[in-house]
């Protein structure tokens, strides 16, 4: 192969020439021959034995030249694409300029544009910070607390609310069993709203060894539509009775629910892994607004292409996540009503997003003279590796540092973007309904404050 000239026809367009050598062509063609010859029948010729001649008379001289060409022209293409180092951004669309005297062909691709951006360095933007909640701080120990709560079985009194029965039921319609009406040992959780409206109710203030009868009418909008609206009596005997009793909020929940040794120390933990988490959020927050005001700033003509490409290596990688949940994406479509187009049209605007803020950071980086070093390099690699529990070489192998060193290019573009902003805080406060935890948390700690006073006391 040899590159014999470069054109560009039209912005963002390039048009390469290159010849494959005629003793290759020539070569390819009698192995597509040789391939071809014994699925052909030519009268007069066993089966797989007629000449080539004899073939290209009959079929026409050119009948191999395509499969000869679709078979050297990928190399050939990569090779001259290689030597112009054109940056392309589309697959090629090919064509034959001559195969006779010598094969010349040429590919039309799109290429990566040349953007400018200015007065990325100052921008104002805010970081908008969520302030830690006494009603976070209580709901997750409220979480650790349900977590930690004892099964107790009752034996002297009847079912309650919040309790957890457990019942053999069978269920039937005007004296009929149904499908998916009958189960042994079930645990209900009496409150819980899990069964059909006015079930649990009728469990409650029954004790242990009862039989009795569950009368209740299915909802109108019940997803069995042949039981939807339809009176059901349930046989139900209750086996068993469970409640679940909560640890005192003291030193000793707070050993056995984290790695601290008092409630205080625990509490303090976790108001402050709620706080990383917010201000994780507030510098995502920062990120996307940097880049809006980015992308105001970014110029230059972006062929449509690559957003189409982006929007397929999109959908792939759904398709991808969806095949490690056992599904693939046309089932889902099937179960959505959706169809291919309309999931392009639905991830358009994120693919245009990200194709732009790729290009305004490389814009960037190149602006810099961003550079990534070796040991940067060899740093991202065991940051992978213990991410995804792989060794460093495994990575290495799937993903060689010409792959990796861009996207680092990109990433300490943003750095600098990131650290040269004027950033301004501000407190944002989400509405958050009100801790049923609160009470019990205060008095807790009083009781905890006062056993310690009792200790010094004593």
């Amino acid at each position: 192969m040899s590159l014999k000239n470069v054109a560009t026809p039209e912005k963002n367009v390039a048009e390469l020439e290159f010849d494959i050598d005629k003793a290759s062509f020539e070569a390819e063609v009698n192995k597509v021959y040789r391939k071809s010859v014994a699925k052909m029948n030519v009268p007069g010729f066993r089966k797989g034995k007629a000449p080539r001649s004899i073939i290209e008379k009959m079929y026409g001289k050119g009948v191999f030249y395509e499969d000869a060409l679709n078979a050297l022209i990928p190399e050939a293409y990569e090779a001259a694409l290689a030597e112009s180092g054109i940056d392309a951004v589309s697959r090629p669309e090919f064509d034959v300029l001559s195969i006779e005297e010598e094969v010349v062909i040429k590919a039309k691709v799109y290429t990566k544009p040349i953007m400018t951006i200015s007065d990325y360095k100052g921008i104002e933007a805010e970081r908008p910070i969520e302030p830690v909640s006494e009603e976070e701080v209580d709901a997750q120990i409220k979480r650790d607390r349900d977590r930690n709560a004892r099964s107790i079985e009752v034996t002297d009194r009847p079912a309650q609310e919040g309790d957890t029965a457990n019942i053999d039921y069978e269920g039937s319609v005007d004296g009929v069993p149904f499908d998916g009406g009958k189960d042994t040992g079930h645990n209900l959780k009496l409150g819980s709203g899990s069964f059909i409206p006015g079930f649990e109710d009728q469990v409650i203030g029954h004790n242990i060894g009862d039989e009795f009868d569950v009368n209740v009418t299915f909802p109108e909008d019940y997803h069995e539509k042949s039981l939807a609206g339809k009176a059901a009596v349930f046989k139900c005997k209750l086996n068993s009775i469970t409640y679940e009793e909560l640890p005192e909020l003291d030193d000793e929940f707070a050993k056995d629910a984290s790695k601290f040794d008092t409630f205080e120390e625990y509490k303090n933990d976790i108001r402050a892994t709620i706080e990383k988490r917010h201000q994780d959020t507030a510098d995502n927050i920062l990120e996307e607004n940097l880049i809006d005001i980015l992308l105001t700033k970014l110029e230059g003509d972006i062929p449509e292409c690559m957003y189409d490409n982006e929007v397929e290596n999109t959908i792939r990688d759904y398709d991808n996540r969806l095949r490690m949940q056992g599904l693939d994406l046309s089932t889902y479509l099937k179960y959505t009503g959706m169809d291919l187009d309309g999931m392009r049209s639905e991830f358009r605007p994120r693919a245009e997003r990200q194709v732009r803020t790729r290009l305004a950071l490389e814009t960037i980086a190149a602006l810099e003279g961003i550079e990534i070093d070796d040991e940067a390099v060899e740093a991202e690699y065991a940051k992978m590796a213990e991410a995804y529990g792989m060794e460093t070489d495994k990575i290495k192998e799937s993903l060689p540092a010409d792959a990796l060193i861009p996207d680092l290019k990109v990433r300490r573009a943003l750095e600098l973007v990131r650290e040269a902003a004027v950033v301004t805080d501000t407190e944002v406060k989400k509405p958050e309904p009100a801790s049923d935890t609160a009470e019990i948390v205060d008095a807790a700690e009083k009781s905890v404050e006062a056993a310690e006073e009792n200790k010094d006391a004593e």
